[in-house]
């Protein structure tokens, strides 16, 4: 996409680095020169007001699921663990599996179940 307009910051290159740009992981001089492009370039302001609404959505409907608080703790004390330099192999258990309520049901009848 172009508009065919020469820009000092590429179209294609605005394009490839369009979701850096939206979460703000790229330094703060290139954020002003797609800024500076999107001001210049109404296809890739067009491209970049999509992108941004589609995260937005996403964000809104994907974005309220709870971690458990017992597997927070776990991947808490995980890192904690890496980031003090004792990650030996004392730390090989894995962490569990896909986690839903009704499987924390199951696993709690059975054990009363038994």
């Amino acid at each position: 996409m172009s508009c065919g307009e020469p820009h000092e910051t590429d179209c294609t290159e605005v394009l490839d680095h369009l979701y850096e740009y939206l979460d703000r992981e790229m330094p703060e001089g290139d954020c002003t020169k797609f800024e500076t492009h999107f001001e210049e370039c109404s296809p890739c302001l067009e491209k970049y007001g999509l992108e941004q609404a589609v995260k937005k959505l996403v964000k809104r409907c994907c974005g309220h699921d709870d971690v458990p608080t017992d597997l927070r703790a776990k991947v808490m004390g995980r890192i904690d663990l890496i980031r003090s330099g004792e990650s030996g192999d004392s730390v090989t258990e894995p962490l569990p599996g896909p986690y839903t309520k009704s499987a924390e049901k199951d696993v709690t009848a059975s054990a009363e179940g038994a």
